[in-house]
């Protein structure tokens, strides 16, 4: 133990000892995602980045170990004022990342607390340019205005903002409630609107209904009318054409000797016949100056008959 104790002691092992010490004050292994800010003699050297890195014991110092991750960071809760003058309570997320650690250790001397201070600036600043109800339709498009308005500001911090979400916006409880009572009416006129249509398309569907049949039935007259009126035509031309056959049949009979005598006791049966009418239905009786007026009818048809013959 004394020889060990006495080794100690000597002048080489604290050599070792103090080359060991200064290896590994000299060798720096920097984590993934991560920037170390080198300074010598209280002024900037380099920056080191992930990996293995190799320094100045005792000379170079880290002065800054900065992360290049994306950053989450909550944005408060404050007032803001729309362009029609209505008090609203935001709130919202910043997400931002450093681009350049440089300028993010000497540019600024707190990059979170100014880009989330110009971040609320720049929310009350763009929410003053619009109304009201544009705030929730328009978010998306609040949004990207902020994010353009805070990287043209934080661009010398070397910190980059990738997005920036409104959380919430609350408006005061009186103005919630009239709009609620809009958007009550809103619907209640949708409603109507609706319901009118249906109506309207409904009187339209029943007038076009009506409209159909009656053509239809019109239609279906004109049709029976044009059925019923050549049906007549071809009875009359039937008839015609029976009444021109019988005639036929009864001239060429009346040409013959047999069909005379016939045609002469026709004549003179529907002659008595006449005459048998005349006096059954009147109370006065004409009686003829020849005692065979029916035998002269007879023989003034028979020769009237031969004269047609005759002519033809």
């Amino acid at each position: 133990m004394e020889i060990i104790f006495e080794y100690v002691l000597t002048v080489p092992f604290a050599i070792l000892i103090f080359i060991i010490i200064t290896l590994k004050s000299s060798i720096k292994f920097v984590p993934q995602n991560r920037a170390w800010i080198i300074e010598r003699f209280g002024k900037y050297q380099s920056t080191k980045v992930a990996g293995l890195n190799f320094i100045i014991p005792f000379i170079d110092q880290i002065s800054a170990n900065r992360s290049l991750k994306e950053q989450a960071y909550d944005i408060p809760g404050q007032s803001a004022i729309t362009k029609d003058n209505i008090s609203l309570h935001v709130d919202g997320v910043l997400y931002f990342r450093v681009l350049d650690p440089y300028k993010a250790t000497y540019g600024v001397e707190d990059y979170v607390f100014a880009v989330t201070q110009i971040a609320q600036t720049t929310m009350r600043s763009e929410i003053g340019k619009i109304d009201l109800d544009k705030t929730f339709e328009e978010r998306d498009m609040l949004n990207s205005r902020i994010v353009t308005s805070i990287n043209e500001a934080a661009a010398v911090w070397g910190v980059a903002v990738l997005r920036y979400e409104i959380k919430d916006i609350t408006p005061p409880q009186s103005i919630m409630h009239a709009m609620e009572s809009q958007m009550k009416a809103e619907r209640e006129r949708r409603a109507k609107i609706l319901e009118s249509e249906g109506e309207k398309q409904a009187a339209i569907n029943i007038a076009e209904g009506e409209k159909q049949a009656q053509v239809l039935a019109a239609e279906a007259e004109k049709q029976e009318q044009i059925l019923k009126s050549e049906g007549e035509a071809k009875a009359i031309i039937a008839v015609a054409d029976a009444q021109a056959g019988a005639l036929k049949v009864v001239g060429e009979a009346a040409s013959t000797e047999q069909g005379q005598k016939a045609v002469q006791l026709d004549l003179a049966t529907k002659a008595i016949a006449a005459k048998a009418a005349i006096a059954k239905e009147s109370s006065v009786v004409l009686l003829p100056d020849s005692a065979t007026e029916a035998s002269s009818l007879v023989a003034q048809a028979t020769t009237i008959i031969s004269a047609l013959n005759g002519s033809k």
